[in-house]
């Protein structure tokens, strides 16, 4: 009855027998509007509520009970439902319920539209890209984008992660001021806190005047922190005092300065796993973690791989002045069978170099020169302990392999650390003198 009544009225209808089968459509057919029962015969509204709003958080869901069930109506609505109707359901009611959902919906689609718009008129980067996982990125871009609240933006190297902190700003009430990026890995640490904070003159030897670091530069604008992961432990803790007060002092200096600027981190490794290592700030790490992101990696993005590589082809192609060239079916199978380890950085160079080697009308597989293609066979993890000598008492054996971990560990965190010795020993726990001590002792250079 309910079916014809929409349908009547000129609406497309999708029909669900219980959670489970709604669940399947609605990641099938992304609809504009839900009508669901509380009571189902498996599952219930409130699971097909809540997969609504995960799959697309802004899709209006009205909610069907029992005259006597108006708690659980109200339940739903705090959950987010949109409205609820009591059974049973007068058809007329319901019609104007979904004719007024689907016109919220679609002022919400023109704002969004206007707001992209009036970014891409201020010199946002163009985003590409049309996969699920990428619209929740760009769902919650927009959300985050009202709002003054810190960001943390996480995914792997080569995905964007500084192009979508660049759009949060320019769709932001903030995007007439400036957005100033730091690379938190590429400084050393020892400048480090004069480039984010500033020095005065004469603070060591070559300040021979004042100069202002990235937080006043990003005042009243966005400051963007990429590969927070990498500060250094002293650091942090003025960071999190500025985020806190807005307001912190310049390297040499004991003013105060004042500043108002909203923050965006980016990092490419597991932040919590530093936490619980203590390489990172807990305090901090909450501090920045108010709202992330997750850039999903390309892999997970395959329908976005097409997509992607036309647009790179068309945008080298003007700039190398070339005419344009076309992607052969094969090239396309050949991007497509890719992993992309490096994401969308390395898409981008791969195409970059197929329009310069291109020499007919057509990009081939030859041109893109994807050198990982094929993937080595995995070889046996050898047996760490098979060279351990076991001879004498088990005391002697006991000596041996603590010395054995001891050294393996050591050799790791000074590769992690880039053989800093100093950032090696925060990392194990260990003084500086101690860690000197057990180099010479492995003999580790």
């Amino acid at each position: 009855m309910l079916r014809h009544a929409l349908e009547r009225q000129g609406h497309a209808v999708i029909e669900a027998r219980d959670q489970a089968e709604g669940l399947k459509m609605l990641q099938q057919a992304q609809p504009a509007l839900v009508l669901s029962d509380l009571r189902l015969p498996e599952g219930d509204g409130f699971g097909v509520l809540r997969a609504s709003k995960e799959i697309d958080p802004d899709v209006p869901v009205i909610v069907m009970t029992a005259y006597g069930s108006i708690e659980d109506a109200v339940t739903a609505m705090k959950e987010g439902a949109l409205d609820f109707l009591a059974k049973p359901v007068d058809p007329d009611h319901l019609l104007l319920l979904v004719s007024r959902a689907l016109e919220q919906r679609r002022l919400v689609t023109e704002n969004l539209l206007m707001k992209e718009e009036l970014a891409v008129r201020r010199g946002a980067p163009q985003l590409v890209g049309d996969d699920a996982s990428l619209r929740k990125v760009f769902a919650s871009l927009q959300r985050a984008a009202s709002t003054d609240t810190t960001v943390l933006i996480e995914g792997e190297s080569g995905t964007g992660k500084e192009l979508f902190a660049r759009s949060l700003h320019a769709l932001s009430s903030r995007a007439d001021a400036p957005f100033v990026a730091i690379n938190c890995a590429a400084i050393p640490d020892t400048l480090l806190e004069t480039e984010l904070f500033g020095h005065e003159k004469g603070a060591f030897t070559g300040a021979v005047s004042r100069k202002p670091g990235k937080f006043e530069m990003a005042h009243r604008g966005t400051l963007f922190l990429d590969e927070i992961g990498d500060l250094p432990l002293a650091l942090q803790a003025k960071i999190l005092r500025a985020l806190e007060e807005r307001r912190f002092e310049r390297v040499g200096g004991t003013a105060l300065v004042t500043v108002d600027v909203r923050l965006v981190a980016a990092t490419n490794r597991g932040l919590r796993a530093a936490v619980a290592a203590r390489r990172f700030r807990e305090d901090l790490f909450f501090r920045l973690s108010v709202f992330p992101i997750t850039v999903p990696p390309l892999r997970d993005r395959g329908n976005d791989i097409p997509l992607l590589a036309r647009y790179f082809v068309d945008r080298f192609c003007r700039d190398l002045k070339k005419k344009p060239l076309a992607l052969s079916p094969a090239a396309l199978d050949a991007l497509q069978a890719y992993r992309w380890p490096g994401n969308v950085r390395e898409l981008q160079n791969c195409i970059e170099r197929a329009v310069i080697l291109a020499d007919g009308d057509s990009i081939l597989p030859r041109h893109l020169n994807l050198s990982f293609v094929d993937t080595p066979a995995v070889e046996e993890a050898p047996n760490p302990w098979a060279h351990l000598d076991l001879t004498g008492a088990l005391s002697d054996v006991t000596k041996r392999a603590v010395a054995e971990v001891e050294r393996l560990k050591i050799r790791e965190v000074m590769r992690e650390a880039d053989g800093n010795k100093g950032r090696a020993a925060e990392m194990l726990q260990i003084s500086y003198k101690n860690l000197l001590a057990k180099l010479k002792e492995h003999a580790i250079e």
